[in-house]
């Protein structure tokens, strides 16, 4: 047998030893498939397909620092054969994405989370409004001091009928050493011409003396002073006296 041969011979057993093996099936691999990894310099991905050939790809990347960085609204318009880009900085690191109609004109709105940190973890909304293939930015109003009292951050953020709920927990402090007071503010974003408005849906109630309720104590009413009957006398009898004196 030469070796060209020896060669076909093996070739052969080697084909029936992976096709054969009687009615044996492949085992099936039932382990959970991983989410895919996005790889450096990129940070964070999400694809939103708000109608069919309309897709919005949102990416966050950096090099060098976990805090500060850039974001990329990737557009994608497949039917018209168009894609356009629109970039911002980045404040913290991207959270979540969300993509809304608040205005109910036809026109995707596209908000990105973000979560920093200082002395408390904030949180930064990205907002852009697209109309066919240009976008507008959208100016995301800040917190109030009202809004603002007691707050540390850990904010979460949804979209329900049409309005962006923001809640968080209330602190009893805005210091390192504030506790929670198992309180939370919700607030209510709305979008009108391309302007934010926000309202307050929960009711910050105020207590003192460990949670009681604060009590106001009205004034009590003076009492009227009596005067005995012996008394009158007395006074009458002496205002008698002093008359006949200068009498």
């Amino acid at each position: 047998m030469n070796f060209r041969n020896y060669l076909f011979i093996s070739a052969v057993c080697l084909s029936i030893a992976a096709c054969g093996g009687g009615d044996k099936k492949p085992a099936v691999n039932h382990s959970i498939v991983a989410k895919p990894v996005v790889m450096a310099p990129f940070r964070f991905h999400k694809a939103i397909e708000v109608s069919p050939g309309q897709t919005y790809d949102v990416v966050s990347w950096g090099r060098g620092s976990t805090q500060t960085g850039a974001f990329a609204i990737l557009h994608s318009d497949s039917s018209g054969m168009k894609y356009t880009t629109t970039t911002g900085d980045l404040d913290g690191t991207i959270t979540d994405v969300y993509n809304a109609d608040m205005d109910l004109d036809g026109n995707p709105e596209i908000l990105i989370q973000s979560k920093g940190k200082d002395t408390v973890n904030y949180a930064r909304v990205y907002a852009f409004e697209f109309r066919n293939n240009d976008a507008d930015k959208l100016d995301f109003p800040k917190l109030t001091n009202s809004q603002k009292k007691g707050y540390r951050g850990n904010d979460n953020f949804y979209i329900k009928e049409g309005k962006l709920i923001r809640e968080f927990p209330i602190y009893d402090g805005n210091t390192a050493a504030a506790k929670p007071t198992g309180a939370k503010r919700q607030l209510e974003y709305s979008l009108r011409s391309n302007n934010f408005t926000v309202k307050q849906l929960s009711k910050d109630s105020t207590t003192v003396d460990n949670d009681k309720p604060a009590v106001v104590k009205q004034a009590e009413p003076k009492k009227k002073q009596t005067v005995s009957k012996s008394k009158k006398r007395k006074q009458a009898e002496t205002k008698k006296k002093r008359r006949r004196r200068r009498g």
